[in-house]
């Protein structure tokens, strides 16, 4: 019979499929001159935006979009120098960038339902 968990650790170490109880190259509590390193959260960049940030510039732009639009719709409504394409492209971006919103929120939601099933 295989043993697809050897399988698999095996070919993550770089080596041939062995049967289980052969020297796969792993030890258990000592080391290996094939182990490689965990990765581990580094330290993040001051230069690069936070998580935070990047959500609170889209939320600002998805924003800004909807007042332009706003005020797209308000300067034609009042008869200003505004032509009716410029006010439908500004509207539908602003429908498509909410949408485009709503969707990225309805997956956060979907990936922090996997993760709390997952826990308990």
């Amino acid at each position: 019979m295989s043993d697809p968990i050897g399988a698999a650790l095996q070919s993550l170490a770089g080596g041939a499929a062995s049967p289980v109880g052969a020297s796969a190259g792993f030890s258990i509590g000592g080391t290996d001159d094939r182990s490689r390193p965990v990765p581990v959260l580094r330290p993040r960049d001051p230069d690069t935006p936070s998580f935070a940030d990047t959500l609170t510039r889209t939320l600002n732009a998805v924003s800004g979009d909807q007042t332009r639009a706003t005020d797209a719709i308000a300067s034609y409504l009042r008869g200003d120098d505004v032509e009716l394409h410029q006010v439908v492209a500004a509207a539908e971006e602003a429908q498509l960038s909410l949408e485009l919103l709503v969707q990225v929120r309805n997956k956060f939601i979907d990936a922090y339902r996997t993760l709390s099933n997952m826990q308990g």
